[in-house]
């Protein structure tokens, strides 16, 4: 199958397009993709040197959903199927995976990252843990009437704050802050009120904060107004008038810089859990002794195991959490620009890059 997809030959170069013929082996699948997002990980690998699995030449992209229009041996039951693919595919059968534990699996596929990504016409990947997408034609089941291309966030702006929220076991009562809530933070923010957890949202910006207001955040704080210490007094304020003792409070750093990463650690109190989903390649400098004098708990976040995505979807399909006030379609053609875009900070919401072809 002829594919045309953005590719990057050079760092700090111009992404290029380029064509290439693809077959799907055993177990495999090319997905048609509806819509790839931009990641802040895509960022990374682009501008920030960050390495990939697969050296360059290399398509970026790992925010897909489209439709199964090739099989390979044992997939034929995919074809013509509306999915979303999972940014991180663990093979189901080493001893991590096994363990329950397929977020570390050393055989994983992460697209854009192991393999060519979805910034393309189609893409190429395992079939196991394909996402099936119900009839979005079906108003009783896609009640926010969303489209397939708006779904390729679940992928990972919505999958991956989900599966934080459920290893750190938020329930309704506890208390959610979330650092830095563009993109995969702010679909935190909605996800734990879903759950019914009261959330505070901290960012930088006030833009940000006041779509919060309005989407799940019983309390927003700017940072950039206020110190550490300052932050840590409102957020125990909010949560004693609430009753929250400090061992039900949930912090979840979403920002992906040293600043907000500092500022979550220097919100933990005792008993309270940190768990880390944003990203960056700079050191931070922490008290780590805190976690010992707070009995408290930090954890990292690598995506979300396939077997989670349905109950994602559903949430998104009954308007439990939204997407499209969230979601900038962009045709893929605008991609080095939408790159330098994001680069700078100008953008607003999760931008969905739509091939034209």
């Amino acid at each position: 199958m002829r594919i045309e997809s953005w590719v990057v030959e050079r760092l700090d170069h111009p992404m290029v397009l380029l064509t290439r013929d693809e077959e799907p082996g055993p177990g495999e699948v090319i997905v048609k993709v509806a819509g790839c997002g931009v990641c802040h990980t895509d960022l990374g690998f682009y501008y920030d040197h960050v390495p990939t699995r697969h050296p360059f030449p290399l398509t970026l992209g790992h925010e897909i959903s489209g439709t199964v229009v090739a099989a390979g041996a044992g997939a034929g039951e995919w074809l013509g199927k509306p999915v979303v693919v999972p940014a991180v595919i663990p093979c189901g059968t080493c001893a991590a995976c096994q363990a329950g534990r397929g977020q570390i699996c050393p055989k994983q596929v992460f697209p854009g990252n192991d393999v060519h990504g979805g910034f393309g016409t189609h893409v190429k990947v395992p079939a196991r843990g394909l996402c099936l997408v119900p009839d979005l034609g079906n108003a009783q089941i896609n009640t926010a009437g969303l489209s397939l291309e708006a779904l390729a966030v679940v992928a990972d702006a919505v999958s991956t704050p989900y599966a934080a929220i459920m290893r750190a076991g938020v329930q309704a009562g506890d208390l959610a802050v979330w650092v830095g809530v563009g993109g995969v933070g702010g679909f935190g923010v909605q996800i734990a009120a879903a759950l019914g957890a009261a959330v505070v949202a901290i960012d930088l910006s006030d833009d940000r904060l006041t779509q919060m207001a309005s989407h799940g955040a019983a309390l927003t704080l700017n940072s950039r107004e206020s110190d550490v210490k300052t932050l840590r007094k409102k957020v125990r304020e909010f949560a004693d008038a609430r009753k929250i003792p400090s061992w039900r409070m949930k912090i979840f750093e979403a920002s992906g810089h040293p600043a907000g990463q500092a500022l979550a650690f220097g919100l933990l109190g005792p008993g309270a859990l940190l768990s880390v989903v944003g990203y960056t390649a700079s050191p931070v400098e922490v008290r780590l002794s805190n976690l010992m004098a707070f009995d408290a708990m930090a954890m990292g976040n690598w995506g979300c195991l396939p077997e989670h995505y349905p109950a994602v979807v559903d949430l998104a399909l009954a308007g439990r959490i939204s997407l499209e006030q969230f979601v900038d379609r962009r045709p893929l053609s605008t991609i080095n620009s939408v790159f330098t875009e994001l680069h700078h900070g100008s953008a607003r919401g999760r931008i969905v890059l739509i091939p034209e072809a």
